[in-house]
């Protein structure tokens, strides 16, 4: 018995060493080129990770950012999107240092964070690390001082009794723009092109998406891709932003019911409801955003760490990574993690240092990087338990891989059962380096907010 032990041990040992070895080879070179729905191909197992350069470190500056692309590359990050890089209005500006996204000029940089000459040399550098780049772009109003209220008066909205250009909803320290003006357009079109042609950034996040009007968006994107193979996300999450041309959507509506289900007041099977209407809704190559926490959720909305409090934010974390149609979002210092909502309006430096989440996203970035069951566009089946009250499980298909991923998305501990011939296999479960043997009916012992997720061996 205790030379059997020593074998299947050894010969564990040698199977682990095998696929922890062909894990971290570096995958094939993407090309910048398009699915045949039409994305940009290194999207499809790619990630995002939002800088918010004012606040990552002490300088705030992009020199004292590129200093931590080491660790980032290490942790698996592929496409960095920095929150405006433009120079922010001081008119009615908020706070002590402004919105982000009252944007004084789109043709240069925020002096805060340094020069166009420190901006470029980091896009060079991330480019170099194989990171993406994409910038956050504010096309739906300007900041209360950018030039064009002199220059071009009528490109903005205005009052008919004052004539004064207005604010959109309650953001005091903005005008909106009027699409109506095809000179705007123009203006717009270029000034994106600007930074495409200069920067050679790979993107755009595009602020308020459906505040501007489809059929502009639907020329710009159209003429910003010739020849180019650029990613473009929405803040938004309305369907028809795909058909104007946008790659990926927020997930907004996936987001509110999984704090229903932290909260108590939804079921882990209150997830099928929200993903089936998804389905019905979106045309079937839409992407969508997957995330736990952002700029915007996290400074209004206490993401994630009040709204995914403690052992609950793991869960969802993996299921933004391993979801159908998923390009997933890691915010600034989620990966500490910084248990508090970054300022935006002053200046508020994330303490970074631990790095206590690091270790769990570079598994997941990692695992998505190198395997195309992960892929957005891989095959998505729901495996139904023996408590779909509590736990939320399935399996991703793509090219003879497989992923099975089972989350306990309740406070208690629970026993199930999966019963489906799509489960069977040896598999190693990421997390623990275990590597077991699967079964239709297998039994799992799952701990509250427990996560699994197995990657078949072929």
């Amino acid at each position: 018995m205790l030379l059997k032990n020593l074998i299947f041990i050894s010969l564990s040992t040698v199977l682990l060493s095998f696929y922890t070895a062909k894990a971290q080879q570096s995958p094939k070179i993407i090309a910048n080129t398009t699915t045949t729905d039409g994305h940009p191909s290194w999207i499809m197992q790619g990630n995002i990770y939002e800088v918010n350069v004012r606040q990552y470190t002490r300088k705030g500056t992009f020199n004292a950012f590129a200093k931590h692309l080491p660790r980032l590359k290490k942790m698996g990050v592929q496409t960095l999107w920095f929150m405006p890089v433009n120079p922010i209005g001081i008119v009615d500006r908020k706070g002590v240092l402004g919105s982000y996204y009252a944007i004084r000029n789109y043709k240069a940089i925020n002096p805060e964070f340094g020069t166009m000459e420190d901006w470029n040399k980091l896009v060079t550098q991330c480019h170099e690390m194989g990171f993406k780049v994409i910038i956050d772009w504010v096309a739906n109003h300007t900041a209360a001082d950018h030039y064009w209220l002199i220059k071009h008066p009528d490109f903005y909205v205005r009052d008919s009794v004052t004539n004064k250009a207005l604010s959109p909803f309650n953001w005091t320290d903005a005008r909106k723009l009027n699409y109506k003006n095809q000179e705007l357009r123009d203006s717009m079109t270029a000034d994106m092109e600007f930074w495409l042609t200069t920067s050679h950034i790979d993107g755009f996040r595009c602020d308020v998406a459906s505040e501007v009007p489809k059929d502009f968006w639907a020329k710009c994107i159209a003429t910003l891709r010739k020849g180019r193979s650029i990613f473009m996300l929405a803040e938004a999450s309305e369907p028809w932003i795909h058909e104007a041309g946008f790659d990926a959507t927020y997930t907004w509506p996936e987001l509110n019911v999984m704090k229903e289900i932290v909260k108590g007041k939804l079921k882990a099977s209150g997830l099928d409801s929200i993903f089936n209407k998804i389905d019905n809704d979106f045309q079937s190559n839409a992407l969508r955003m997957y995330f736990t926490s952002n700029h915007d959720e996290n400074s209004w909305n206490k993401s994630d760490y009040g709204t995914m409090p403690g052992a609950t934010h793991a869960p969802f974390a993996v299921l933004s990574q391993t979801m159908k149609r998923s390009v997933p979002l890691i915010y600034s210092s989620q990966e500490e993690p910084y248990l508090d909502s970054i300022s935006f309006f002053y200046k508020n430096t994330i303490p970074f240092g631990k790095y206590a989440r690091a270790g769990f996203y570079t598994k997941l970035l990692t695992l998505r990087k190198n395997n195309e069951a992960l892929a957005a566009n891989a095959s998505y089946s729901k495996i139904k338990s023996t408590a779909d009250d509590n736990v939320f499980a399935f399996i991703r298909e793509n090219n003879g891989t497989r992923i099975l991923v089972v989350l306990n998305l309740s406070k208690n501990p629970v026993t199930t059962i999966l019963s489906n011939p799509m489960i069977s296999g040896k598999a190693i479960e990421i997390f623990s380096n275990k590597i077991e043997v699967l079964s239709d009916g297998q039994t799992f012992d799952l701990k509250p907010w427990d996560y699994k997720v197995y990657s078949y061996m072929q």
